[in-house]
């Protein structure tokens, strides 16, 4: 099967145009999701993994209390920014009331979530350093009702130098957030490529961890690390964290290597692996260039499909928290 480029999508073009290019960027792996759609009944109406039922709205179960969830992988480049953005976009679509602290100083999330996180804007940093309530940063996505993000700016690449001589340095993020009193369902922390102090801050501040995992045989490499440090946090530090999500992204159903992956990974982690794979869309990696996750920029997509499929799946599993 030929690699298809797809010719940029530019605001001039016709809505002919951009109908035609749309259609053809959106079946590039269309089979592929087919193929790895989950098959369970998630009906709203049935109660969730809390024991909370959902409301007739068609809306998803909100969790009994919020579930915070760390997005981390210290392997750059697997998907942990558009995961988080897309799981966020998809959970708040669907009635959830969803908080995106970016702690990635590169500030990807924020630039997906259409967040201004350049020059002097408020961001988590401040949080972390200098103890500004989480409330002052906080800002709602436009035109996604009961989304919102906690903006990154560059000034957090010396937070991890400035973090080790504070008092409870590995606890700061998990104080901001239990002082930061608004009512939400989910707070989804994209964790940078590391396993410094921002990520060990977002271990101890969640009681989940999702783990996003490329299709690919490096992926797996490191990862021994990543559960060894999650077991260290979980026995010094924060008690309550849990292993409950593994994602795979990336996913290529044209290789073989992908599927021996995938099969690898299912085997070792067994449930903890969702359902759902990320195909690998040009969507995906457009999105963000427009200010927008895919769930509003081609909800059509593969890619899009996918992520509501994920967000669907970790909507209504049974997790202990």
């Amino acid at each position: 099967m030929a690699i298809v480029t797809p010719t940029p999508l530019n605001p001039g073009d016709s809505p002919l145009v951009r109908e035609a290019l749309s259609s053809v960027v959106s079946r590039e792996t269309s089979a592929t999701q087919t193929a790895d759609a989950p098959t369970q009944d998630t009906s709203p109406s049935e109660p969730s993994a809390s024991g909370a039922t959902a409301p007739g709205d068609g809306s998803w179960p909100r969790p009994a209390k919020c579930r915070v969830i760390a997005v981390a992988n210290q392997k750059g480049g697997v998907g942990k920014t558009t995961t988080s953005v897309n799981l966020a976009a998809a959970l708040s679509m669907n009635g959830e009331r969803v908080l995106v602290v970016d702690l990635d100083p590169q500030g990807n999330a924020s630039t997906a979530l259409a967040t201004e996180h350049r020059g002097d804007v408020p961001d988590v940093y401040q949080v972390l350093v200098d103890d500004l309530p989480m409330a002052d940063i906080v800002k709602a996505v436009p035109d996604m009702p009961g989304l919102f993000c906690a903006p990154a700016t560059i000034d957090l690449a010396g937070a991890e130098i400035e973090l080790v001589s504070l008092v409870a340095r590995e606890a700061r993020l998990r104080r901001a957030l239990s002082a930061y009193e608004a009512e939400l369902d989910y707070i989804i922390i994209d964790c940078p490529p590391s396993l410094g102090l921002l990520t060990v801050n977002a271990l101890v501040a969640a009681d989940e961890v999702l783990i996003p995992i490329q299709c690919e045989y490096y992926a797996l490499e490191g990862l021994g690390q990543l559960l060894r440090n999650v077991d260290l946090i979980k026995a010094h530090l924060n008690p309550t964290l849990n292993l409950s999500t593994i994602v795979l992204t990336m996913y290529d159903g044209r290789t073989r290597l992908a599927s021996q992956v995938a099969d690898e990974v299912r085997a070792h982690f067994g449930d903890t692996v969702l359902n759902t794979v990320i195909p690998r869309s040009v969507r995906l990696s457009e999105a963000p260039s427009y200010g927008q996750s895919v769930m509003t920029y081609d909800p059509g997509s593969s890619g899009a499909m996918a992520y509501m499929d994920a967000a669907r799946e970790i909507a209504y599993r049974a997790v202990t928290v």
